[in-house]
C-alpha cells in the first residue's frame, strides 16, 4: 500500500481580511484559507454564522497571539430583517415557528429603533455556541431543550433603518462585541408586533478593518492555481495591523533585551496607563505591553523573531 506522504505547513505569520462567503462556517472558512496558504497555524476572530457573509480577519502564526484583540473590537453589520416570520434560529435557516400579517410602515420602524440604541440588556439565542455546563447551547437546542440564558450587557452605538420595502427592512448596526444581531432582529420583531428574522447578514466592518480590505474566496483561489501557497502571501498584512489606534512604545535594544525576558522595563513618552504595542530599536513590532502600577512597560503578549 503506497502511503500518503504529509506535506510540511510553512510557517508563515500575518493577517489576510477575509471576506467570508455564505454558507461557510468561521471555522470552515479558516481551515480552507489555511490549506490555500498551507500555514502551520491560523486562527479567526469571532464568528459568523454561516448564513452571514463579511469581513473576518484570519490570523496566522505569530498574528494568532494578539486575535483575542481583534475578537474584542466593534463590529459593524448590514442586516435584511423578515418581518412577520419568526423561526426559531431567529435566522432563514431555522424552521418557522409563527407567521403574522404585516402592518408596519418605515415610521413604525423608525419609533422602534430608539430603545435598541446604546446600552442595552440582550439575551442570547439558544442556536448559539454559547456553553451551558460544557455544552454549547445550540446542541441543547438541536435536541429540543431550551434553557434560561442570563441577559448579556452589549453596546449598540449606531442602529439606522437604510431601506424598507414590501415585508423587508434593511437596517445598519454598529455594535460591541457578544452583540447577537439575530437576537436584535428578533426583539425589534416582537416591538413592532409582527415578529421577524434574520434574511440577509453581511458584516462590513471589523475594528479597523472593513470591506475595502478584505479578499474573497475567488481571489485567493485564483492565486493558488497561478502561483501555489506563496501567492498567497502577498494578500497577508502586518501582525500588528489591527492594533494601529494603540498608543506606541519605542524601546532601546538593552531594554527590549530586558522586556523580551518578561520584565518590564521604563520607556520614554509612554501612556500613562493601559495597553501599548511595543517596537525595538530596530522599530520593529515585538509584542503588546501594558502600563503597570510603577509606570513601567510590562510584556504582556510577545512577538517571536521571524
Amino acid at each position: 500500500m503506497v502511503q500518503q506522504v504529509k506535506r510540511k505547513r510553512r510557517s508563515v505569520s500575518g493577517i489576510i481580511i477575509f471576506d467570508k462567503p455564505y454558507g461557510f462556517s468561521s471555522n470552515g472558512a479558516l481551515q480552507k484559507v489555511r490549506w490555500l496558504l498551507n500555514a502551520d497555524k491560523g486562527g479567526h476572530t469571532g464568528s459568523l454564522d454561516p448564513l452571514a457573509t463579511g469581513v473576518l480577519p484570519l490570523c496566522f502564526g505569530e498574528a494568532t497571539k494578539f486575535s483575542r484583540y481583534l475578537l474584542d473590537a466593534d463590529k459593524v453589520y448590514e442586516a435584511t430583517m423578515q418581518l412577520g416570520v419568526t423561526t426559531n434560529t431567529a435566522d432563514a435557516e431555522g424552521e418557522v415557528l409563527e407567521t403574522k400579517e404585516v402592518n408596519v410602515s418605515a415610521a413604525d420602524i423608525e419609533a422602534a429603533l430608539p430603545q435598541f440604541r446604546g446600552v442595552i440588556q440582550q439575551v442570547p439565542p439558544m442556536y448559539s455556541a454559547l456553553k451551558k455546563d460544557g455544552q454549547p447551547l445550540y446542541k441543547l437546542a438541536r435536541a429540543g431543550i431550551t434553557v434560561d440564558r442570563p441577559a448579556r450587557t452589549v453596546t449598540i452605538s449606531h442602529l439606522e433603518l437604510l431601506s424598507f420595502e414590501g415585508t423587508q427592512a434593511r437596517i445598519l448596526v454598529a455594535c460591541s462585541k457578544g452583540t447577537y444581531i439575530r437576537s436584535l432582529v428578533e426583539d425589534i420583531g416582537a416591538v413592532l408586533g409582527c415578529g421577524a428574522h434574520v434574511a440577509q447578514l453581511r458584516r462590513t466592518e471589523a475594528g479597523p478593518f472593513d470591506l475595502t480590505h478584505a479578499v474573497t474566496l475567488e481571489e485567493l483561489e485564483r492565486a493558488h492555481e497561478e502561483g501555489g501557497a506563496e501567492a498567497l502571501d502577498a494578500f497577508m498584512i502586518a501582525v500588528d495591523s489591527g492594533l494601529q489606534d494603540w498608543p506606541i512604545v519605542h524601546l532601546t535594544e538593552h531594554s527590549s533585551f530586558f522586556w523580551l525576558n518578561g520584565q518590564p522595563v521604563r520607556a520614554q513618552n509612554a501612556p500613562l496607563e493601559g495597553l501599548t504595542r511595543v517596537y525595538n530599536h530596530n522599530d520593529e513590532f515585538i509584542g503588546v505591553g501594558e502600563i503597570d502600577d510603577d509606570g513601567m512597560v510590562a510584556p504582556r503578549r510577545l512577538i517571536r523573531s521571524q
